[in-house]
């Protein structure tokens, strides 16, 4: 996948919004604060948040890092050229979107989930 089709995928989840922070970092984020997906400006890089149980198997993978200052919160990051399969990226966004919509507030998942 190119950046831009990246950032269309992750702007088509529920609730999914972008900004622009920390001078250069495209930030996708579903109820204003709550990050799921964050890629350097220059589309060199792309971090997003997996299942606690999932992350130590990624981070062995070549081309996949513990993200800097969220690895704690089992974030990743993937170095461009992406070494995963578009398929395997797409499910990997769907489910860092998934994992913070489950933190949200009861009423607030209703319309987020998939």
């Amino acid at each position: 996948m190119t950046v831009d089709e990246i950032a269309a995928f992750c702007l088509s989840l529920p609730g999914a919004r972008e900004d622009y922070k920390w001078g250069g970092v495209r930030v996708f984020s579903i109820a204003e604060t709550k990050m799921f997906a964050l890629m350097g400006l220059a589309g060199n890089d792309l971090s997003f948040k997996v299942g606690a149980e999932l992350f130590l198997g990624y981070v062995d993978r070549p081309g996949i890092r513990p993200a800097p200052y969220l690895a704690r919160a089992h974030w990743i990051t993937l170095s461009v050229p992406l070494t995963v399969s578009d398929e395997e990226l797409r499910d990997l966004l769907i489910r860092s979107h998934q994992l913070v919509v489950s933190k949200l507030p009861k009423k607030r998942q209703v319309a987020l989930k998939l």
